[in-house]
């Protein structure tokens, strides 16, 4: 028997902004032990009181339609929609990274960051701390480059996606 390849998927989730909407949605996956590598949630239509839950999650094919059908049954959610196969979508992390360091170590990390288009949101005479944002790879390749550097600290967004066109999801 062949096994099915892990994959990930970015999946947003447009519900009611109400208390303990995201507390239903998090027990659904730590309850079937799914799980969770990006969460973020925000409301995104005040009027109609809707907040778009944004998850990225690895699995099978078919532990992913699971997912979905899952969360589908959930109230209040209003739409499920796969970004990774439903529509192009634009994906995008924040990422704030504290890096210390002296002499050329602090000038490779001020390069480093030009050629990543980080910007320095803070800087002291031993430390500064950059800003950057892009897909979860550029983030994950700049904070490895940052490492040998004198990394401290990171402090991430988790990623917020979008659908491509004129057409809401």
């Amino acid at each position: 028997m062949q096994q099915q390849q892990i994959e990930r998927h970015t999946i947003s989730v447009m519900v009611d902004n109400e208390a303990g909407v995201l507390a239903r949605v998090i027990g659904l996956f730590s309850g079937r032990g799914y799980n969770i590598e990006s969460l973020t949630v925000a409301e995104v239509d005040a009027q109609r009181h809707f907040s778009r839950i944004t998850i990225v999650t690895s699995g099978t094919p078919m532990i992913i339609e699971q997912i979905k059908n899952q969360l589908r049954r959930l109230v209040p959610v209003h739409r499920v929609t796969d970004l990774t196969i439903e529509a192009p979508s634009l994906e995008r992390e924040l990422v704030l990274v504290k890096v210390k360091g002296a002499g050329e170590k602090r000038v490779e990390s001020l390069r480093i960051a030009d050629i990543f288009r980080a910007r320095v949101v803070d800087s002291t005479i031993e430390s500064f701390v950059f800003e950057m944002t892009g897909s979860t790879e550029k983030l994950n390749a700049f904070i490895n480059l940052m490492q040998p550097l004198g990394l401290i600290e990171v402090s991430r967004t988790g990623v917020v996606a979008i659908s491509r066109g004129p057409e809401a999801i």
